[in-house]
C-alpha cells in the first residue's frame, strides 16, 4: 500500500562544524537544539557535548551511532524527558527549560508524541482507549472518541478498536502507538527504535506509516534506530559518535548508512 519515496536529490554527506553538531536547517522549524550538553555525575560523565540541531516541519530525520555515542540522551532532551545540562530545546519555538513541570507535561502531551521499541499500550485499555488515552488526560469527549476512530484507520486498524493490546500482533501494536502519537496531531513525534523488535516485513509496514504522516499528514518524525533500512526512508540522517554530531546524509540509502556507520564502528569520524 505505501511505498518509499524515491530521492529527489544526490545523497551527500557532510562532515557537521567543530564541537556543536551540525544544524539540519538554518530555522528553528518544529524542533531547535542551540548547544544541548548533558553530562552527570557532577560534570564527569559527558553524554552529550554541545550540539545544535534544527528540525524543519514535515521531516523524517534518523539519528543514529555506535552504542553510547549519545544518540537516546538526544532524543530525551529534545522530547523533555530529561533537562540538558546546558543549552535550549525549542518545540515550535517554544524553550522547554522555561517551562515548569506541570506546563512541560502538558507540552509533551499535547504537541509531543512517542512511539517507543516496546510499544507500552496499556493491556486493561481497548485499542480505542488507547489511542485516545493522550486526549483523555486532557479531558475525554465526544470528540476525543472521533479522533481516535480517526487515528485508528489511518494506521489500518479501524475495526480492531474495542480489542485489547493482547490481541493483536507486535506489528499491530506498533500501529496502534502510531495513531496514539498522532492522535493530538503532535509537532513532533520522537520514535525510539520502533522496529526493532518487528521482522523485515512488519517493519517496513511501520516505517511505511511514519513516512505517511511525514509526506500526507505533514508530522515531524525523528527516529532513533540502528537499522540502515530504517534510515533509508528518512529526508536525513544524523550521526554520532562520543557524544557529538560527525556527520550528516541528505536523502540517505543503507549502503551510505552502513559505509559511515562501519567507520564509526572503528573509530573513525565520518567525513
Amino acid at each position: 500500500m505505501f511505498r518509499r519515496r524515491g530521492p529527489t536529490r544526490s545523497a551527500k554527506a557532510g562532515r557537521a562544524g567543530s564541537g556543536n553538531g551540525g544544524a539540519l536547517s538554518p530555522g528553528g522549524g518544529a524542533l531547535a537544539l542551540d548547544g544541548v550538553s548533558r553530562a552527570y555525575r557532577g560534570g564527569a560523565v559527558v553524554a552529550l557535548h554541545p550540539t545544535d540541531l534544527a528540525v524543519e516541519r514535515g521531516r523524517f530525520v534518523a539519528v543514529m551511532g555506535p552504542s553510547g555515542s549519545g544518540k537516546s540522551t538526544l532524543l530525551q532532551c529534545a522530547a523533555g524527558l530529561d533537562r540538558p545540562t546546558s543549552g535550549r530545546v525549542r518545540v515550535e519555538g517554544v524553550e522547554l527549560g522555561s517551562l515548569k513541570e506541570a506546563a512541560l507535561t502538558r507540552l509533551r502531551r499535547e504537541r509531543i508524541g512517542f512511539v517507543f521499541q516496546a510499544h507500552n499500550l496499556v493491556p486493561s485499555l481497548s485499542v480505542a482507549e488507547n489511542v485516545a488515552l493522550p486526549l483523555m488526560l486532557g479531558g475525554a469527549d465526544e470528540a476525543t472518541t472521533r479522533r481516535a476512530a480517526v487515528a485508528l484507520a489511518s494506521v489500518g486498524l479501524g475495526d480492531r478498536a474495542d480489542d485489547r493490546p493482547t490481541e493483536l500482533s507486535g506489528g499491530q501494536q506498533q500501529r496502534v502507538a502510531i495513531a496514539r502519537a498522532l492522535v493530538t496531531d503532535p509537532a513532533v513525534v520522537f520514535a525510539d527504535e520502533p522496529t526493532g523488535a518487528l521482522d523485515p516485513s512488519t517493519a517496513h509496514d511501520v516505517l511505511a506509516l511514519l513516512r505517511q504522516a511525514v509526506d500526507h499528514d505533514g508530522h515531524t518524525v525523528v527516529m532513533v534506530t540502528h537499522d540502515p533500512a530504517a534510515a533509508a526512508w528518512c529526508d536525513e540522517a544524523v550521526f554520532l559518535a562520543e557524544g557529538r554530531v560527525v556527520a550528516t546524509l541528505h536523502r540517505p540509502d543503507a549502503e551510505r548508512v552502513h559505509a559511515v556507520m562501519r567507520r564509526l564502528g572503528r573509530g573513525a569520524v565520518a567525513a
